[in-house]
């Protein structure tokens, strides 16, 4: 069930901060639907979800969240350039076979795009695979021969991706827990958080 619209997962609620009141949001990934009812809510946004798991698309639409079933991978060829202010992509880029395309794709249906991912750069999955194991943690809670993550990151790596496609990264956040990570973020940071836009 989804969670009500009045609480979201520190993860969410980071996001939905950057969100502008009003504005036109695309959630790519967007599960239950969560972060999208919270922000048509609070923030009064015209929200629209995707998600390829239809039992989502159904949770959706019952919380009043409009919301497609639609394989990510195929690109986003149903929504004209510019259509949104912001797309969400939260914990699913790593999970992407084609990265690359999805994050220019974003960028030419929105203005922004928000993407967060698991930073493997984190000391935790340092210290795991010094150990011998592919690390599992809370942001990473998949074992080695079930994980749907196919392309591991840290912060120097996304940076590179970025510039590499000429955007710009307007703001970048580290989380661990929940709290915001400052000093040495791509090895205390689990979990990293960019705003991009085109350059």
């Amino acid at each position: 069930m989804s969670q009500p619209v009045s609480a979201l997962r520190p993860d969410l609620q980071m996001i939905a901060d950057w969100v502008s009141p009003g504005s036109r949001v695309l959630d790519l990934g967007c599960g239950e639907g969560d972060l999208l009812a919270w922000l048509q809510a609070h923030k009064q946004v015209s929200a629209y979800g995707v998600d390829f798991d239809v039992n989502n698309v159904v949770r959706c639409v019952a919380a009043n969240v409009n919301a497609i079933q639609g394989d990510l991978e195929a690109g986003l060829a149903e929504f004209a350039d510019q259509r949104f202010d912001h797309v969400v992509l939260s914990q699913t880029i790593q999970a992407m076979h084609n990265t690359e395309q999805i994050l220019l794709e974003m960028l030419r249906v929105g203005r922004e795009a928000i993407v967060t991912f698991p930073n493997f750069g984190y000391w935790e999955n340092r210290w795991q695979i010094l150990k011998g194991r592919m690390p599992v943690s809370d942001d990473m809670p998949y074992q080695w021969y079930n994980t749907p993550n196919i392309h591991w990151c840290m912060l120097g790596d996304f940076d590179e991706l970025c510039a590499k496609n000429g955007l710009r990264v307007l703001e970048r956040v580290v989380m661990t827990g929940g709290r915001r990570v400052t000093f040495l973020p791509n090895l205390r940071g689990s979990l990293a958080f960019y705003r991009v836009t085109r350059g």
